[in-house]
This record gives C-alpha cells, structure tokens and sequence, in this order.
C-alpha cells in the first residue's frame, strides 16, 4: 500500500511545472516545496526513497483524480468495454498538461533498478482502472484482467506521447483498435 497524505499530494502538484526543465529530481521537488513556502529538507521525510517514490506518489494521485473523474461521470449506463475505454480516455485527459512529466517518469521508471516501482505503479493503475469501470471479479480473472489492461495502457500511453493530432484523435483510435483486438481474441478464447 503507498502511503497517502495531503502533504504529499501538495508536495507533488507544486513539483509538476518544475519537472519539465529539471525532470523528476530532488531540484525540482525542492522548487515545488519552496514554492508552497515549505523547507525544501521536507522532501526528505515526504519522498524518503526521493524521486522514484515521488512518482509512484503522483501516479497513485493520478489514479484517485481518475476514479473521481469516473465517479462524477456514472459510466454504470455504459457496457464495461465504454467504461474501460473512458477510464483510459480519462486518465490520458487528466495528464495532458503534464505530459513532459509523464515522459520523464517514464523514463526514469525504464531504468533497471526502478523496474519493481514501474512495475507497482502500472499494476496499480490498472487496478484504479478496473475499480473505476465496477469490476468486482474475485476470481482468477482478477488477475488476467488487470494484466491485460496494463499491456493495453502502456501501449496507448507510449502512442499517446508521440501524438500531435488534434484533441488526440490519432491515440482514440489506437485505443480502440486494441480494444477491438482484445474484443476478437476473447471471443476466439471463448469459441475454443
């Protein structure tokens, strides 16, 4: 479980316009405290594991701002296939103005040694995501379903970076198209 708190959240809002120019670093965590009028050292007791947890931090956040969002938005109306296409329409919206940040933690989770925390973050966005859509499985497809969802962000969201249409036309299809893939190999599973 990661540890939540308003100081933490405070903390990495204030960091986001920094990361652009400083990338996900102790410079750009202590401009976003200094900016709160906050001893820069707080980041220290915040962020103990430093910027690689700061970004496990505001991936967590992320995932609330997303469900929230989901929340707000009922999408009970829609079948679970809408649901988790909006979900990651909704996550992908919400990053939008930072999406330097997101590259940079991209990033810097590719490196070697923050594999495990790459790894606890997509496995726990994919879990806001199912949550967001109402998926109460509690069977093995728990498992396959967030493993699935995790391949199919990571993809959209590697897309999504190296997208420059407008309102992000060109990622809405990339996401739907590996929707539809998916939609096709479940039925082939099913048939077989």
């Amino acid at each position: 479980m990661i540890e939540r708190s308003e100081e933490r959240d405070q903390a990495i809002k204030a960091a986001l316009p920094h990361v652009p120019a400083l990338g996900w670093t102790r410079a750009a965590l202590s401009a976003g405290l200094a900016d709160l009028g906050r001893d820069p050292l707080e980041q220290d007791w915040l962020f103990p594991r430093g910027p690689v947890e700061a970004i496990e931090a505001w991936c967590d956040l992320a995932d609330r701002e997303m469900e929230a969002q989901a929340v707000a938005e009922d999408l009970a109306s829609l079948k679970i296939p809408r649901r988790i296409r909006r979900v990651v329409l909704i996550r992908l919206e919400q990053a939008a103005p930072d999406r330097e940040a997101v590259r940079r933690a991209l990033a810097l989770q590719s490196l070697p040694w923050n594999l495990a925390s790459a790894a606890r973050t997509v496995a726990r966005t994919a879990d806001a995501m199912w949550a967001a859509a109402g998926d109460t499985s509690a069977d093995f497809s728990w498992y396959t379903r967030r493993a699935t969802l995790a391949a199919v962000y990571g993809a959209t969201l590697a897309f999504w970076l190296q997208d420059d249409s407008e309102d992000y036309a060109a990622t809405r299809g990339f996401l739907d198209r590996r929707l539809a893939g998916l939609a096709r190999f479940q039925r082939m599973k099913r048939k077989a």
